[in-house]
């Protein structure tokens, strides 16, 4: 019996599935020790998973398991209400239908999704590249729910790095291959133009001008428009301020920080004595970011990893890094707080 719910797998599928759980999620374990573009992480999962179901399909029923990680994971839209079958809204976006569909995804992610996690940081790229997944998905399910034909791919999530960009930074230029030239284009163009051959897609098939084929058109055009509807507010306190368009969105994060000014140990930080001091790990997080933070992306990097672990030393808030001039921390609830290592009010 091939599985179509957790309960359903034997052990031989359960060993098929955490290989494929292993190669998605692998990379961006190493992205997050390593400090790499997400981005590219989720290329390499892309990757490994595509290689993994042509794996599968070759060599699956030798090993004893009738796995089928399309028959698992894609996505249902009459079964996706069933909660045994809620893992198809995310797991569908790591699996495709071949070789082609594959690479351009990658090729797109790649292409737009690097440039824009230098404007965004790698926490807010994730946020919007997850959204366009299930924006897609979910204009799938709205538009077709009757339908028991498997829907697959990350497409969604493609197009929604391209809505997302050009309502956040919609004057950068990207390189990308277009009408027939590889060069840098402006990202609104390329959007438009991507987004404008969906549209006629869907009306053409709605029409009876051409056939349905095997292509989601509404998926994409639903992972598009959820990321331009919530992108600015994803985006708030990136790296690159909205709309910026003076530094290069290719320097992941650091192309507008400029000069940093010297920070020491020997100077203390405002955690020091503080109702909310730093814990353990945020303590050895404050002794890299002395030991290398006098070089603009790595203080970013260090700050931002500190912002994660740690809270307002006044008021236990959340706190996050802000870049415009040189890269701080503020507190997000009361922003006269903290301000540093600008300064302590």
């Amino acid at each position: 019996m091939i599985p179509l719910t957790f309960s359903q797998l034997s052990g031989g599928d359960s060993i098929w599935l955490l290989l494929f759980f292993t190669a998605a999620i692998g990379p961006y374990i190493a992205a997050r020790i390593n400090r790499t573009p997400v981005s590219l992480a989720t290329v390499i999962s892309l990757m490994l998973v595509a290689v993994l179901q042509f794996l599968n399909a070759l060599i699956g029923t030798t090993t004893g398991s009738d796995f089928d990680p399309v028959f698992f994971g894609a996505l249902i839209p009459a079964w996706v209400l069933e909660p045994s079958h809620f893992h198809r809204l995310f797991f569908a976006g790591w699996l495709h239908g071949g070789a082609m569909h594959v690479l351009g995804n990658i090729l797109v992610v790649a292409l737009i999704g690097i440039p824009l996690e230098g404007r965004l940081g790698a926490r807010r790229w994730l946020v919007v590249y997850i959204l366009g997944l299930l924006g897609g998905n979910i204009a799938w399910c709205l538009t077709h729910p009757d339908s028991t034909v498997p829907a697959l791919g990350a497409s969604g999530a493609c197009f929604g790095l391209l809505g997302g960009y050009m309502v956040c930074w919609p004057n950068d230029k990207v390189v990308f291959p277009l009408i027939f030239l590889i060069r840098a284009w402006p990202i609104g163009l390329i959007a438009m133009i991507r987004l404008g051959f969906e549209v006629y897609y869907v009306y053409s098939i709605d029409a009876g001008r051409m056939g349905g084929g095997n292509v989601a058109h509404l998926a994409h055009i639903g992972g598009f428009f959820l990321c331009f509807a919530v992108a600015r507010i994803v985006a708030r306190g990136a790296p690159s301020s909205l709309d910026d368009d003076s530094g290069d969105p290719y320097a992941m994060g650091a192309g507008n920080l400029g000069t940093v000014p010297t920070i020491s140990e020997e100077d203390g930080h405002p955690w020091i004595g503080a109702d909310f001091p730093l814990d353990a790990v945020s303590e050895r997080v404050m002794k890299r970011l002395f030991a290398e933070g006098d070089e603009p992306e790595t203080r970013l990097a260090w700050l931002e990893e500190l912002a994660e672990q740690s809270v307002c030393p006044v008021c236990g808030s959340r706190i996050d890094v802000k870049t415009e001039g040189n890269a701080r921390i503020f507190c997000t609830k009361h922003s006269t707080h903290i301000d540093w290592p600008k300064e302590l009010v």
